[in-house]
């Protein structure tokens, strides 16, 4: 029979099922999912939906209709655990074997989990599914004591929706500042300040040993100090999910080796998402990233692949994150850069960073700054006249020196 199965229901396995049935595609597809619910968005899980401000409804990426009315055979509850390249077989956990002629990996990614003393007691929780996110919400409780390990996007955003809820929050943090992995001394510097002024507790240079509890945790151990902890949520990085690919055979280094077109290195096999590392043409080297635009711009190339097109991954990488009332917005890597400009005022919490190798655009990050986030996205590796680029009397359109 010929069809096309997706391994894994994340954004990225979801977005290829409906651009198939958008392009057009006959065969039959099948949509595999180890979670027990339908595709959702995990972006929502560390701020709206933990804050209550969203329905579990309002989470999934689209109504199980939707799947009913495309006929996508949508198998949540069920893995892949074995793929047979040679037959062009995939073996199911419920012992089914199924044919495929076009098979895609969206398996994602997991948490980075903590091995040490008291790591398994009630109370610890890591974020990631909505299954966590659903034990964690009654937990939040005003007044009690909330310890994060890992002061990443993932902490910060849990950080500011605890502290809102009346928590004492500590962020523990081993590096030298927070956000260190992703954006510059600046940024971090102004999400210390505003999470200090909210009230938050932030250990730099200060790492983990373990954890005290009778049966649920009641304190987070680092070092020669002692944290009171009622509550600890744990995010210090994800794995992308490879073991099925490299057991049957497919080439991963840090994810799922693939080219330009999304495939990887067996013929008929895609991967996209969390879990892919590619090359990207427009900052000329390969990367994987962890971000829902890249799944989904990377789902679509795929689609088209799979139905004859030529379609190539090309893509700027963008992030973005809510923290409190603010919105952070990110273009590219400020790594990439060796100058920035800095436009508008940190003070009124409305300001862009913009990175240039020279004079060229390489990243922005925006601090509810959305016009020169935008301006980023489609300006990037314009060259710019710097000195109007860091007067806000001009728009960064306005900037440029090689407009067309």
């Amino acid at each position: 029979m010929s069809q096309i199965v997706v391994v894994g229901a994340g954004q990225a396995g979801g977005q290829v099922t409906a651009s198939l049935r958008q392009l057009k595609c006959e065969q039959d597809i099948l949509l595999f999912g180890e979670e027990n619910h339908l595709p959702y968005q995990r972006p929502l899980l560390s701020k709206q939906y933990l804050a209550g401000e969203q329905e579990q409804s309002r989470v999934y990426l689209r109504a199980e209709k939707f799947y009913q009315q495309h006929n996508i055979d949508l198998r949540i509850g069920q893995s892949i655990n074995k793929i047979d390249t040679d037959n062009n077989q995939v073996f199911t956990s419920s012992g089914e074997t199924i044919d495929y002629e076009n098979l895609v990996l969206a398996t994602g990614s997991r948490p980075r989990r903590l091995n040490i003393p008291g790591s398994d007691l009630q109370g610890i929780h890591y974020l990631r599914s909505l299954d966590d996110v659903n034990a964690i919400k009654p937990e939040i409780i005003a007044g009690q004591k909330l310890v994060i390990i890992g002061g990443g996007y993932i902490g910060l955003e849990v950080a500011s929706v605890a502290v809102e809820a009346g928590m004492e929050v500590t962020v523990v943090e081993m590096e030298d500042r927070i956000l260190k992995r992703v954006t510059t001394e600046e940024m971090s510097a102004f999400y210390h300040q505003l999470h200090s002024q909210r009230g938050v507790n932030i250990l730099l240079n200060t790492g983990i040993q373990g954890f005290n509890g009778q049966g649920k945790v009641s304190q987070a151990l680092c070092g020669e100090q002692s944290l009171d902890a009622d509550l600890v949520i744990i995010g210090v990085g994800i794995i992308p999910n490879t073991e099925l690919a490299a057991a049957a055979g497919i080439e991963c280094d840090n994810g799922i080796v693939t080219d330009d077109h999304c495939r990887t290195s067996v013929a008929n096999i895609y991967a996209a998402g969390d879990c892919s590392n590619h090359p990207n043409p427009l900052l000329g080297r390969r990367l994987r990233l962890e971000s829902v635009p890249n799944a989904m711009d990377q789902a679509k190339v795929v689609a088209a692949n799979i139905m004859g097109q030529d379609k190539t991954y090309a893509a700027v990488p963008w992030f973005w994150s809510d923290q409190y009332e603010h919105k952070l917005q990110m273009v590219g890597f400020s790594s990439d850069g060796d100058r920035q400009i800095i436009r508008g005022n940190k003070d009124e919490k409305k300001f862009s960073v913009i990175h240039l190798q020279g004079n060229r655009l390489v990243a922005v990050d925006a601090v509810n700054a959305a016009k020169d986030f935008m301006a980023g996205r489609q300006l990037y590796g314009k060259n710019f006249d710097l000195d109007k680029l860091g007067d806000t009397q001009f728009e960064v359109k306005d900037c440029v020196l090689d407009a067309e």
